[in-house]
């Protein structure tokens, strides 16, 4: 007598398949984040940089801002500038050496596309921006910034901005090997501290390097945030088409000539 075994579909059936795309979005945007704010040298730069600039140079008279508080002049560039510091810099360092240790290469492989992939990093430094834009916004206040303006306005430039430096630190990320990315990087946003209108008005230069100058991201985006938060201006047109060419010719560029590995 021979005894007969049935199978049936259970509870506990492996059902492989990738995760929903959202939630594969999600989960990436939260793992990029995390990272980012566990990473202490990143801190130091997303951070405390912008923070300790503002503090120190709303304080103390070292750089002649013009007319009215300092600090009215200073909060607009170093929130420019924290953009600068995690989209472009912080994201070209750590994707050009994750690219360099093979870690793209293996997400690359992953279910989850590519596009996403980059879509995860970009949710990343927006959630990253927030924090910056909330620390320095209280920190200005309790030193006695009178914003003004349009939010609207305000809005607009830090999500160009963010588009514009996300597309040039990627592709500084996708070509360069990692050491020269951080070499770069860094360099980068030293001369665009002191170059970028951010805590050195750019009056104080000559005319001439005044006209290259203002092309810059990040004169476009200090200045723009300068014009809606010191000045109560209203939309920044100039200022928001500057920053949009950069955006398009960045991210056209990294989608271009980005190499996985």
């Amino acid at each position: 007598m021979t005894a007969t075994t049935e199978t049936t579909s259970g509870a506990f059936t492996p059902q492989p398949g990738a995760a929903p795309l959202p939630r594969m979005i999600a989960a990436q945007t939260s793992l990029e984040t995390r990272m980012l704010l566990r990473n202490g040298e990143q801190l130091l730069l997303t951070i405390v940089i912008p923070a300790l600039l503002l503090v120190v140079f709303s304080a103390v008279p070292i750089i002649d801002t013009g007319a009215g508080k300092r600090v009215d002049f200073l909060a607009p560039g170093l929130l420019a500038l924290a953009v600068m510091s995690t989209a472009f810099t912080g994201q070209a360092i750590a994707t050009g050496f994750e690219r360099r240790y093979g870690v793209l290469k293996r997400l690359g492989a992953s279910p989850l596309p590519r596009w996403a992939l980059m879509t995860a990093k970009t949710g990343s430094v927006l959630v990253t921006e927030v924090l910056q834009v909330v620390l320095l916004t209280v920190i200005a206040l309790a030193m006695g910034w009178s914003p003004t303006g349009d939010p609207l306005s305000v809005v607009l430039l830090l999500v160009l901005g963010t588009a514009a430096f996300s597309g040039l630190g990627l592709l500084m990320a996708g070509t360069l090997k990692a050491e020269a990315t951080l070499a770069a990087a860094n360099l980068v946003f030293l001369l665009l501290l002191v170059g970028g209108g951010v805590v050195v008005p750019l009056g104080k230069f000559p005319h001439a390097a005044q006209s290259v100058l203002q092309l810059l991201p990040i004169s476009a985006l200090s200045d723009g945030l300068r014009g809606v938060l010191q000045h109560g201006g209203g939309m920044p047109w100039s200022d928001l088409g500057i920053l949009a060419v950069w955006a398009v010719l960045g991210l056209g560029a990294a989608a271009r000539f980005f190499k996985w590995e």
